[in-house]
């Protein structure tokens, strides 16, 4: 089985700066980038946990799902995000497992391929699996 390691964790919030009070000003956790993701409506904030990260993701619209998902559920732990080395490959073994995709195709941004498992077949935790592209 291909090594599959954690990301990075990502919770909905409705202000980052507001919420870097905790992430990096209390628990003291290094800041990393960052940026507006205009395909997907929001603004996120990369923070480094060891190797993986704690994504801090803030709606920039009101018509986007991450503002419906933060308008219905509030603030809080949106999904876990897990690195693999081939994410085709990963989604085909997970679609003949009878898994439901959300992304069966892939998307592309920022030298990663990914995509987002559906909480029906994860016993209620939203998944998005990442392939980091060789540069």
């Amino acid at each position: 089985m291909p090594e599959i390691k954690i990301n990075h964790l990502a919770i909905v919030v409705e202000n980052i700066e507001d919420s870097l009070t905790f992430w990096r000003d209390a628990l003291g956790l290094p800041m990393g980038e960052v940026q507006e993701v205009a395909q997907e409506q929001v603004k996120i904030a990369f923070l480094e946990v060891g190797e993986s990260h704690v994504e801090l993701v803030q709606p920039t619209t009101e018509s986007s799902g991450i503002a419906k998902y933060l308008a219905k559920k509030g603030a809080g732990m949106h999904h876990v995000c897990f690195e693999v080395d081939d994410i085709i490959a990963t989604l085909q073994q997970m679609a003949e497992k009878g898994i439901e995709l959300i992304n069966e195709t892939p998307r592309e941004r920022d030298g990663r391929k990914y995509a987002f498992i559906h909480p029906k077949s994860t016993s209620g935790v939203l998944v998005e699996l990442y392939e980091i592209l060789p540069d």
